[in-house]
């Protein structure tokens, strides 16, 4: 098992240019990222929808590679995106799965079923032409350029430790502190967008 902070910082040294919507590894990768205009952070309200955005990124995007963070709770919410993402079959797009088996950012409620599902099966199940699977980091870090040399949509289906967060949501401090506003303004920046 892996802890998410070290997994992202394996993912940093192969960031490149890529957009990365952080999704549940937020908090760790502002700490990690030199590219800040190009990260597109939801924070914890966007729970079940990182997916559809990471999706309509990658779509008005093809020439710049799309990275998500997602976690099994964002899946469960919402698990037909796998099949929206499939059919539109971005070939830029790469979704990584942080599974820590339970709702961290609601107390550390158990996922249903965590121990048996295998959400690269069911990304492939789903139509996913690419979908793999790592528990270790020394495995994921060795095989990651491979990964990211593939076409996409890519699954990427991780283990990571439990973190669970007790505190309050209105009372956590914030991970992300630009405003949604400045990160529209900053991404279209980067990307040589007008206005």
């Amino acid at each position: 098992m892996m802890h998410t902070a070290e997994l992202l910082q394996a993912f940093a040294a192969h960031r490149g240019d890529a957009i990365v919507v952080p999704g549940r590894g937020g908090r760790h990768w502002v700490k990690l990222t030199t590219r800040e205009t190009l990260d597109v952070p939801l924070g914890d309200p966007a729970m079940g929808g990182h997916a559809g955005f990471a999706l309509g990124l990658a779509i008005a995007q093809p020439n710049r590679r799309v990275v998500l963070f997602d976690s099994e709770g964002d899946i469960l919410m919402s698990l037909g995106m796998l099949a929206t993402i499939a059919e539109q079959a971005p070939p830029n797009f790469y979704h990584f799965l942080l599974d820590n088996e339970c709702y961290a950012t609601t107390g550390g409620q158990p996922v249903p079923n965590a121990k048996n599902v295998a959400y690269d099966v069911l990304a492939r199940g789903a139509g996913y032409p690419r979908a793999f699977a790592f528990t270790q980091l020394a495995d994921f870090t060795a095989k990651l350029p491979g990964v990211l040399a593939q076409p996409g949509p890519v699954f990427v289906a991780l283990k990571v430790a439990q973190e669970v967060e007790n505190e309050p949501i209105g009372r956590r401090s914030r991970w992300n502190t630009r405003s949604r506003d400045k990160v529209v303004q900053d991404l279209r920046g980067e990307l040589g967008l007008a206005g």
